[in-house]
């Protein structure tokens, strides 16, 4: 992207990822009301909202609810693949979050949503009253999609969307790998989340592979024509692993024409539209993806699995005390990613503040960036400015953001350093 778009990009992303608190200082008091925000989910999304709603105002009451005592980002995560990073490296917890802001911590899962009562039912057995409720419960997969491929064959043939244990799984398969074996990368269509990850994690595989594996090969199997940064991860490809040559390591395929119709879960096995067969040693099948189940039960999603809101407050549709934020939600065009969970998540904490104070919603930006590695030395990214338009729909605002330039080296040196840095900067403010 220019220089000017990108400068004036990060400007605003450090002001608050949303729009600028400082901006919005009206809003910052300490409420008399003695309201009680409940947060459900503790990743990048449902941290940053209970944290925000104490910056914000100190006179509500928030508590926070997250079965994990700590949180690996799948942010990072891909890096793994190529030495880069390790689980612990990944992992957060929420002590800071507590003893920084007050916000109480309830270690527990939600097993149900009483909207009509204000109460959310924990697996404990509490009943914890709310005078609003912020869902960010992340994504659920569909797992009826691919015959012979479900949430047990995923033990076998990781999707590793959620970082962890899953993670770890795909890590020892490649690397238990015979050099010449073959990697088979699924990509489902959109809308999944972080829209550029197969494509980076192809690249943090490549890379490894290059140098212990040299003589594997990596197929990617993309139910899309077309995907994010395309032009600049196959230049990447080109430059680094001899993509276009009969000795390429990675190979991309578009089989929206001819998507896949079943797994023979015994041979590790593909088996396309057309009868086509593709067998790898290693198969990573990423499933098309929903929104978290207590969102589903809730009643808070619509046909398409994920949850419609009114972007400016992030409201449900289906429920006027709850709102939804992160990758569970709708706000398309703005991807779902990690940093637009976090821009979604101060957006929709000033509209909960402003509504508890009986003041208007004020006029909110959001902001999104995505870095992707190539190699340890070769980065990229995408980065964009949405507003409400005179519909009151999302759009992008002209001449903000934009992508990596093409074929600039230094560049690209340049932005694997702020993979890192952004990466960092957007842990310590969601959980620090």
């Amino acid at each position: 992207m220019a220089d000017w778009s990108r400068r004036r990009f990060l400007q605003l992303a450090g002001l608050s990822g949303a729009a600028s608190l400082n901006g919005c200082a009206g809003i910052v008091s300490k409420s008399n009301s003695k309201a009680h925000v409940v947060v459900v989910g503790g990743g990048f999304g449902g941290a940053i909202a209970a944290k925000t709603l104490r910056q914000l105002d100190a006179g509500i009451k928030v508590t926070l609810i997250e079965p994990k005592a700590s949180y690996i980002t799948c942010p990072g995560s891909n890096w793994l693949f190529a030495g880069l990073t390790n689980i612990k490296n990944l992992s957060v917890d929420y002590r800071a979050l507590s003893a920084d802001y007050g916000i109480n911590l309830v270690s527990d899962s939600v097993t149900r949503v009483d909207a009509e009562r204000r109460r959310v039912m924990v697996a404990g057995g509490e009943a914890i009253a709310y005078d609003r409720l912020v869902m960010a419960p992340g994504i659920d997969f569909r797992w009826d999609t691919l015959p012979g491929y479900g949430e047990a064959s995923a033990q076998i043939f990781p999707h590793a969307w959620q970082a962890g244990p899953q993670t770890l799984l795909l890590q020892q398969q490649i690397q238990a790998m015979n050099d010449g074996g073959v990697v088979v990368i699924s990509v489902p269509a959109e809308p999944y989340r972080c829209p550029p990850g197969p494509y980076e994690r192809a690249s943090m595989i490549a890379w490894w592979l290059k140098q212990h594996k040299p003589k594997s090969k990596i197929i990617i199997l993309d139910a899309k024509r077309s995907f994010s940064k395309q032009k600049l991860f196959e230049a990447g490809w080109a430059k680094h692993f001899g993509c276009g040559t009969a000795n390429s390591l990675i190979e991309w395929q578009s089989i929206a024409d001819n998507p896949l119709v079943g797994l023979d879960a015994q041979t590790g096995t593909l088996t396309t539209d057309f009868g086509d067969k593709i067998r790898g040693q290693v198969l990573n099948i990423i499933p098309p993806q929903q929104a978290g189940r207590i969102a589903r039960e809730s009643g808070l999603t619509d046909a398409s699995g994920w949850c419609p809101v009114e972007p400016q407050s992030g409201r449900s549709k289906f429920h006027e005390t709850i709102h939804v934020i992160g990758d569970a939600a709708h706000y398309a065009p703005i991807p779902k990613s990690a940093f637009a969970a976090n821009s979604e998540a101060k957006a929709c904490a000033l509209a909960v503040v402003a509504l508890l104070n009986g003041r208007p919603l004020p006029e909110v930006h959001w902001l999104n960036t995505c870095y992707s590695l190539i190699t340890p030395r070769h980065g990229i990214s995408v980065a964009g400015v949405y507003k409400l338009d005179a519909e009151r729909n999302i759009g992008m605002v002209k001449g903000a953001g934009g992508v990596s330039r093409l074929g600039d080296e230094q560049a690209a040196i340049l932005e694997a350093g702020y993979a890192g840095g952004a990466y960092l900067s957007l842990v310590r403010d969601s959980f620090g």
